[in-house]
């Protein structure tokens, strides 16, 4: 338990002082971004963000939930198969190693098939939009 404290207090150091490197690079990015906008654009409120494009629509929420739905899917196929093998290995400290690699496989089963499924339905409809 003790090894796992240090790994998380070395994890949340870094990412504070990463974060910090991201806030103080990011507000000079800003300032550049000011400094370009003439005070004109500025007063009307017209000025839009370079690169962005309020249209675009992501598929953030369709991979999410996908691959969610894959583990979910996974979880439950790992329980099934791991109840229909029980019986069928009388070494029980054999049996919670099998069983937890059953578990592993099926989640990572899952949640590529959920993520292979988001990027199908990506592809239709960026394909029909293109269209």
């Amino acid at each position: 338990m003790e090894e796992l404290m240090i790994v998380a207090n070395v994890a949340i150091i870094f990412g504070v002082v990463y974060k910090l490197f991201e806030l103080f690079v990011g507000k000079k990015e800003r300032m550049m971004l000011i400094e370009k906008l003439s005070s004109e654009e500025l007063m009307k409120g017209g000025a839009k963000r370079p690169g962005f494009n309020f249209s675009t629509f992501t598929f953030s929420s369709l991979r999410f939930g996908c691959l969610m739905l894959g583990l979910g899917l996974g979880l439950l196929a790992g329980f099934f198969i791991g109840l229909g093998t029980w019986n069928a290995y009388p070494n029980y400290q054999n049996v919670y190693e099998i069983t937890s690699l059953i578990y592993g496989a099926c989640v990572l089963l899952g949640g590529g098939l959920g993520l292979l499924v988001s990027f199908l339905i990506e592809w239709k409809i960026s394909k029909r939009d293109s269209e």
